[in-house]
């Protein structure tokens, strides 16, 4: 995975008196994800605008963002927590997939020629 995946809830302002949670993650040397960022408040709000400004996926999971705020920057996930994370990823790539062919459009059926 060469780019990295932020996981967070997408408010950016405090609610029910919790401060946003951005947490950022990105294939170690193990090809295990790490925690390449993280933050709360303001720094959750630059995570995430980074995050948009390069296309990529956003997942809105505030348990999962808390779990993962636990891990120190630079730490690769722990076993423990990568099926949470598996998951996750799993989402981001289906969400990053081009659609598939609906069948209604000339070639789509099955033996038709493109």
């Amino acid at each position: 995975m060469a780019e990295e995946t932020t996981l967070s809830p997408p408010e950016t302002a405090e609610t029910e008196g919790r401060r946003s949670l951005a947490v950022a993650l990105q294939e170690g040397p193990a090809g295990t994800p790490r925690v390449v960022a993280k933050g709360r408040g303001k720094l959750a709000e630059q995570i995430l605008a980074i995050a948009f400004d390069r296309g990529v996926k956003v997942r809105s999971d505030a348990d999962l963002a808390e779990i993962l705020a636990a891990i120190d920057v630079d730490s690769e996930v722990p076993l423990q927590a990568l099926a949470a994370v598996a998951e996750i990823l799993t989402y981001v790539y289906r969400a990053s997939a081009p659609p598939p062919a609906t069948g209604d459009g000339p070639g789509d059926a099955p033996g038709d020629a493109p």
